[in-house]
């Protein structure tokens, strides 16, 4: 399992070339390399979110769920409970990633 900042890290890497390519779609939106480019990232982007979200909490609100087991039970505040799962995680003054 890969550790919080590392997974992070490729969430932000990854990110960076969605708004990269998609700037370059702006201007080039028929650019068979770039559209592919934005696909494979689009894809990447979803799959590492998910992972984050699975191994620890959600980053954003489309990866939200109600849910009964917190998938980090070191930041889920209510293990065990279903419940809305945004709350979980350490917020950025308790040394959370934001």
């Amino acid at each position: 399992m890969p550790d919080r900042t590392a997974l992070l890290n490729e969430l932000n890497d990854i990110s960076f070339v969605m708004n990269d390519v998609t700037l370059y779609l702006d201007t080039h939106p028929l650019d068979e390399q770039a559209l592919e480019l934005f696909e494979q990232s689009k894809n990447r982007r979803k799959q590492l979110m998910q992972e984050y979200e699975q191994q620890f909490e959600p980053l954003t609100v489309d990866c939200v769920c109600v849910n009964s087991h917190g998938a980090s039970q070191d930041f889920c505040n209510y293990p065990g409970q279903r419940h809305f799962t945004w709350v979980d995680g350490p917020t950025p003054w308790e040394g959370g990633h934001i």
